[in-house]
């Protein structure tokens, strides 16, 4: 026994001093520049190479952390998380730089970026509606999204990036009014007139300029008539000819003998 602990005791040694022979990973981008640094993870984004990009920005950004380059490898690694589809690592990056760097000249594109990367995340909600039942469909991003246009706008309002901040933010108000709106269609199919009305309501007064309040009227006017509550309906109605006066809905109601709101 004490032979064959001797023997494992030396093979043990052996195998240590020969870990210690192994050569080490050498690194690359030792001895870099910032500026071959950020050169070299430009090239690396140019080319798609997005998972290189970050490791060289990051690597930068720890060398040189008071460089002219650091500020800018932060948000370069967002766009390239962003690029990846890596939701959480882009916002993360997104709201470190303007954590960091409130008063950047570019802290405007780290807000429009944010914005982006939940705008693409499902398209607004709009971008498989024929895929997918919109009452499965979660609008936390849609809203994520909003809120960032919505703080770029504010801010900086002369920023190059407001006037396309300013215009998904309109299309986000009415992927997420017709949100609502379809909730509600989905509560009316089902005979739950009373909260086919509260998400019709809700979509309204959240969303008061939607262009898909048009047919949350509608989703009202037919619960509330299916609930015989014909003083709300009619007071629905005539809210809807003020506002829609050219309804497509009050078309499909011409020459029928029942109501309007009957034919849907």
């Amino acid at each position: 026994m004490r032979s064959l602990a001797a023997l494992l005791a030396v093979l043990s040694l052996s195998f240590f001093a020969g870990c210690g022979l192994l050569p080490e990973q050498v690194d690359e981008t030792a001895g870099w520049s910032a500026n071959k640094l950020y050169a070299e993870a430009k090239t690396a984004m140019a080319d798609g190479a997005f998972d290189k990009a970050i490791k060289y920005f990051e690597k930068l950004e720890a060398r040189y952390p008071y460089g002219r380059f650091a500020q800018q490898a932060q948000l370069e690694v967002a766009y390239a998380h962003y690029k990846q589809q890596e939701k959480a690592q882009a916002i993360a990056a997104c709201d470190r730089f303007i954590r960091l760097h409130p008063n950047h000249p570019n802290v405007d594109y780290a807000y429009y970026l944010k914005g982006l990367v939940n705008f693409n995340e499902d398209l607004g909600l709009l971008g498989y509606v024929a895929m997918q039942d919109l009452t499965e469909r979660d609008p936390k991003a849609a809203q994520e999204s909003f809120e960032a246009f919505k703080a770029l706008v504010n801010r900086f309002p002369e920023s190059k990036y407001t006037q396309d901040a300013t215009l998904r933010m309109a299309y986000l108000v009415n992927a997420l009014a017709l949100n609502e709106v379809h909730v509600a269609r989905y509560y009316m199919k089902r005979g739950a007139y009373v909260a086919a009305v509260n998400r019709a309501q809700a979509s309204i007064k959240t969303y008061p300029d939607a262009p898909a309040n048009e047919e949350a009227l509608f989703v009202m006017i037919k619960a509330y008539d299916a609930l015989n509550m014909t003083d709300l309906r009619d007071d629905a109605e005539r809210v809807m000819k003020k506002n829609f006066p050219n309804s497509e809905y009050y078309k499909r109601g011409l020459n029928r003998v029942e109501p309007w709101w009957k034919l849907w």
